[in-house]
């Protein structure tokens, strides 16, 4: 559903004389703090990186035919200037498949090969990258929507890229749950920023427990990593953290149907970091109304 970062999950040591103030189990304090500093690490790194999303420097929803890309306003996707030609070529869309071609004395590299002439995105078609100097791009699809993503590795936002703001680590956010598992026909509908909305995979809901009140989160099912995926929303968004929810990982029972719901690896959506994304945004019934201030805040004016 969306692109993944590294996840971490957390070492919890028997035997220790710190437990949270919901959950019983002793856990090593220090070491679950330095892990939480790693991951907010990691999240930052991932950011820069060349799979991350700062250097999106552009999306292009493709009409049915030709499309003309380059660097002149006269093109129908108009990509960074001095990075490609004015006139680099099209992008032909007919019958759900998409063909690049460059104009004349123009070649690109895709997987180091060089091509003037490419089928980059169709029926049983693996995703294909393709570059030209500091430029990358590939083929998106939304529903019946078409789009080419661009990434720029030269990106100005790349230097400008400051550290995330977290709230302080907090053992209360660490919250013990259970699942209560649903059949696996079970579907909730999710919007994304584009408006599209459409049936998405729940595995159940995660039960858990905030000052005194029960509160649930439709869990969704990412097709792997035994984890939970949940997109939620509370009374923080839009002052202190991003406006249209945050995300977070919740790892699978080890046994039985208890979990830990972690809020202080809640994180920001693609979408805080770069108007070029398609964030999936929180179904109405994992909106909670209190505010979690644990996690990510806002990044930037997204």
């Amino acid at each position: 559903m969306i692109n993944r970062f590294v996840y971490y999950s957390f070492v919890l040591l028997a035997g220790c004389t710190s437990s949270t103030k919901k959950d019983s189990a002793p856990i090593d304090v220090e070491a679950y703090t330095a892990g939480i500093k790693e991951w907010q690490q990691k999240r930052n790194t991932y950011q820069v990186s060349e799979q991350g999303w700062v250097n999106l420097a552009g999306l292009f929803w493709m009409k049915e035919g030709i499309n003309t890309f380059g660097s002149s306003e006269a093109n129908d996707f108009v990509f960074p200037e001095g990075k490609i030609p004015e006139r680099a070529g099209y992008f032909l869309l007919k019958n759900g498949e998409v063909t690049l071609e460059g104009a004349p004395g123009v070649e690109f590299l895709i997987n180091n090969q060089s091509v003037t002439k490419q089928v980059i995105a169709g029926e049983g078609i693996s995703r294909m990258e393709v570059a030209y100097g500091p430029l990358r791009w590939f083929v998106i699809k939304r529903d019946d929507k078409f789009g080419i993503r661009l990434r720029d590795f030269e990106h100005p936002a790349l230097k400008e890229f400051h550290t995330i703001e977290y709230y302080p680590i907090d053992l209360q956010w660490r919250l013990p749950g259970k699942i209560e598992w649903a059949d696996s026909t079970h579907t909730i509908e999710i919007t994304n920023v584009l408006g599209q909305t459409g049936p998405q995979r729940s595995q159940g809901k995660l039960v858990f427990t905030w000052e005194g009140m029960e509160y649930t989160l439709d869990a969704l099912d990412e097709g792997g990593d035994n984890e939970f995926f949940v997109i939620f929303g509370d009374e923080t968004n839009a002052t202190e953290t991003y406006g249209a929810g945050r995300y977070m990982y919740v790892e699978y029972p080890k046994e039985g149907n208890e979990v830990v719901i972690d809020f202080n690896k809640a994180y920001n959506p693609p979408c805080a970091f770069t108007e070029f994304a398609t964030c999936p945004l929180p179904p109405k019934q994992n909106v909670l109304p209190f505010p979690v201030r644990a996690g990510e805040k806002n990044y930037g004016s997204h």
